[in-house]
């Protein structure tokens, strides 16, 4: 298996990480009732619990340009390169740096690992139209 598809299982992995983070928050803030319940009201998670929902939400949005770009490389017989093998690692370097850094309401590095996650998918991107 390339790199890239490796790295594209560990953000699998992230992704049930913020998944199941963002579930246990926000149980832990509403209650074992509500969570088993037929949830009628409409209860927004907050503080720590809101900031892991939205990060979720924010990993979930370049998630699947991730996991396409792997993909069409794959298809492609285009991995191995270093533009996407870096690239994929850049990604999900900022990826993983992100959910702490969003849980703990740090808003400046928070930012940077989201550009430095989003530059990692560009460079991937570009590995499937670069000629190398």
């Amino acid at each position: 298996m390339s790199i890239e598809s490796w790295v594209l299982f560990c953000a699998m992995l992230l992704g049930l990480v913020h998944l199941a983070a963002a579930s246990f928050a926000f149980k832990a803030q509403v209650g074992n009732a509500y969570t088993v319940g037929p949830r009628d009201e409409d209860v927004r998670p907050i503080g720590m619990a809101g900031r892991l929902a939205r990060a979720q939400r924010n990993f979930l949005e370049t998630f699947a340009i991730f996991a396409a770009a792997v993909l069409m490389l794959e298809v492609g017989r285009r991995t191995g390169t270093p533009l996407s093998e870096i690239g994929a690692l850049i990604y999900l370097g900022g990826r993983l740096l992100f959910l702490p850094l969003y849980a703990l309401g740090v808003p400046w590095l928070r930012t940077l690992s989201w550009n430095l996650a989003t530059a990692g998918l560009a460079l991937v991107m570009a590995a499937i139209v670069w000629q190398t």
